[in-house]
């Protein structure tokens, strides 16, 4: 749930190449990095965040996640973190059990001033300016908005899970979850001032729970997580037109959920169910896990419920914390700090997983 810019080398993955007063050629692909759970670190060690379901790095390391009862995080370099923008002066709420809120995406423009936070309870999108913290409310959705992202023209492209309203709190959202239902979409909001009215024009509206989505605005490509679906979707698009065509699949995947690209152009899908990082390599077609959490409970668990899911059968009561253990919480994305070489796996915790080169 549950960015696709990339301001810096991803030193992870990638390397310089020598300049030497000639033409230089375009690098081969790096390896992958691969890691197990004994790599793990978690972070901040106090586990004081409240569900950092995604996140984004700013160019010192400090990292900005999302928290449900303030909306964002600032988590700097030695864990030290505190609330940051001011969402709740733009009309974010959570005040358990009256109003649910729950900020879930948290995407940086492709400028690397501005951040979009999605409110996947109560479809409100924010943008937050990180120099000053000032926030404002760009959009409201109708639906719960999963994750919102920029392109390079103010357009904003979205997902929405389901149909679930503001009013139903969290019950709209997790009956979805339990079991699917294909009423998931993305979506897509012309820049201010274009003209148009500023209101959402679909693009796809089947979705069997509509998750994560990234735009490869260089490959005219936009991807988007269809979890309950099994697949990551692949769309043709114009992103001065604001339109998506041509949908094909791009990899068959258990429950894909947050996704992100590499400096490569490979792409990064958390599937919080198997608790893993797969990475999809769309110039060759190729898949390859870098990261998984199992033991023999979370094996036995993850048949069970995709059995059911198969059935449409409800698998809330196989919900249990042996699921994601020893993880703070069910994985459901990645950070890739592109300067450091740091991978932070997010989620539905009380801390990140740091996996270091």
């Amino acid at each position: 749930m549950i960015s696709s810019i990339r301001p810096h080398l991803f030193l992870l993955l990638c390397c310089f190449p020598v300049l030497s007063g000639c033409k230089c050629e375009k690098p081969e692909t790096t390896t992958l990095p691969h890691w197990t759970f004994a790599d793990v670190e978690f972070f901040p060690a106090d586990r004081s965040l409240n569900r950092p379901e995604d996140g984004v790095v700013l160019p010192d390391g400090s990292l900005i996640v999302t928290d449900q009862a303030t909306g964002l995080r600032l988590v700097n370099p030695d864990g030290s973190n505190r609330p940051f923008g001011k969402m709740a002066e733009a009309g974010y709420v959570h005040n358990p059990p009256e109003t649910e809120g729950c900020a879930n995406g948290v995407t940086m423009n492709p400028a690397g001033t501005h951040l979009l936070v999605a409110d996947v309870f109560r479809g409100g999108i924010y943008e937050v300016e990180i120099a000053t913290e000032s926030t404002r409310k760009v959009y409201q959705h109708e639906f719960g908005v999963n994750m919102a992202r920029y392109d390079s023209h103010g357009g904003i492209w979205f997902t929405q899970s389901t149909r679930n309203r503001p009013e139903q709190n969290s019950s709209g959202l997790w009956e979805s979850v339990w079991v699917g239902r294909p009423d998931g979409a993305v979506c897509y909001v012309p820049p201010e001032g274009a003209g148009a009215e500023r209101k959402a024009v679909y693009l796809a509206d089947d979705f069997v729970f509509a998750n994560g989505l990234v735009l490869d605005e260089a490959g005219g490509l936009l991807y988007v997580a269809e979890s309950l679906g099994n697949c990551v979707w692949q769309f043709e698009a114009d992103f001065t037109a604001g339109t998506a065509s041509t949908r094909a699949v791009a990899v068959e995947i258990n429950v894909p959920d947050n996704l992100d690209l590499d400096e490569e152009g490979r792409l990064w899908i958390a599937c919080p169910l198997r608790s893993e990082i797969v990475v999809f390599d769309p110039a060759t077609g190729e898949t390859e896990s870098v990261f998984r959490i199992s033991t023999q409970k979370s094996e036995e668990l993850i048949g069970k419920i995709n059995e059911r899911l198969a059935n449409g059968v409800s698998w809330a009561d196989l919900a249990l914390p042996e699921l994601s253990a020893p993880a703070p919480g069910l994985m459901t994305g990645m950070i890739l700090d592109e300067e450091r070489g740091v991978v932070y796996a997010s989620g539905l915790g009380n801390a990140l997983m740091k996996l270091k080169r």
